[in-house]
């Protein structure tokens, strides 16, 4: 932008589109960016407030960590089998709610509570079914079987992914309703009087036209899936079973042992993976969109 354009956007409203929005530019960056630029600062320094310069021994140091590796491969893990899981569980419910079903806003409105519920009021739920003294360990104990410590053993990454699921189902439903709903009705209509079938009108318009909200749901999705942090902290606590011990319970516990290197470097660390998984999935999205152009 020249500076005669400039002038020209200034005049045109400009100066005062930046007075409305400098309340949240300001709030933006004393929140949020120089509280990230300083915790980059720090992963490559030796010490808080005025350490030396360390280079990447920061990050040498948690990648050498055997917990830190352990609660990256965890998260991994349930980011690979959790948002699967909820893409084709919604999808498959928003196809069915997008039909005159049987009860279909009650359906809508029962997909969309745990949305507004509390993340602890979530977790005392779960809590109640797979405690030590739950309710399916009172079913084992009336069928004469034996308790099982359900949050230490390996069925805890299931409970935290079905939890995880059952949060998050609505929020994809109703994105993917609002892509179903969005594709023009004329063009099932005239695939109809062209000879295809249902399975055909599937493939060839309703994944094509809902591409783009699945791109963004996936998106939304893979984002969410690292902020379990809460309800497994609250279910399981600082130091849960091996098999739920993700990478925020590691940032966790370097914050309460004042080892804010490592604990910036492992932020930083995940950052990266997040931006880098991002970037490929936008890459996909654009081919996919030129492809269809």
């Amino acid at each position: 932008m020249n500076k005669r354009s400039l002038r020209r956007w200034m005049r045109k409203g400009g100066m005062k589109a930046i007075w409305f929005l400098a309340p949240s530019l300001i709030g933006f960056a004393c929140f949020y960016i120089i509280p990230f630029v300083m915790g980059i600062y720090e992963s490559f320094t030796d010490g808080s407030l005025g350490g030396r310069f360390a280079g990447f021994n920061n990050y040498r140091a948690v990648m050498d960590s055997s917990s830190f590796r352990k609660a990256a491969g965890n998260t991994l893990l349930f980011t690979g089998i959790s948002v699967p899981l909820l893409i084709l569980l919604s999808l498959l419910l928003a196809v069915l709610l997008n039909r005159s079903v049987f009860l279909r806003g009650w359906l809508r409105t029962s997909f969309v509570l745990p949305l507004v519920v509390p993340v602890a009021s979530v977790v005392m739920f779960w809590q109640f079914l797979f405690d030590w003294n739950g309710t399916l360990n009172a079913w084992l104990h009336h069928f004469h079987k034996e308790r099982i410590d359900w949050m230490q053993s390996d069925g805890s990454m299931a409970i935290i992914v079905m939890m995880y699921v059952w949060k998050n189902v609505g929020y994809n439903v109703i994105l993917f309703l609002a892509g179903l709903q969005s594709i023009p009705k004329d063009y099932y209509e005239t695939a109809q009087v062209e000879g295809a079938g249902p399975i055909r009108q599937w493939f060839h318009i309703t994944l094509v036209y809902l591409t783009p909200t699945m791109f963004f749901v996936l998106l939304m999705s893979m984002i969410n899936s690292f902020k379990v942090f809460r309800e497994t902290y609250l279910l399981a606590g600082d130091y849960p079973y091996d098999r739920i011990y993700m990478l925020q319970h590691y940032m966790n516990n370097m914050f309460y042992s004042l080892d804010i290197q490592k604990l910036t470097a492992a932020a930083a660390l995940m950052m990266g993976c997040i931006v880098i998984l991002i970037a490929g999935l936008l890459g996909i999205e654009k081919r996919f969109r030129e492809l269809l152009e």
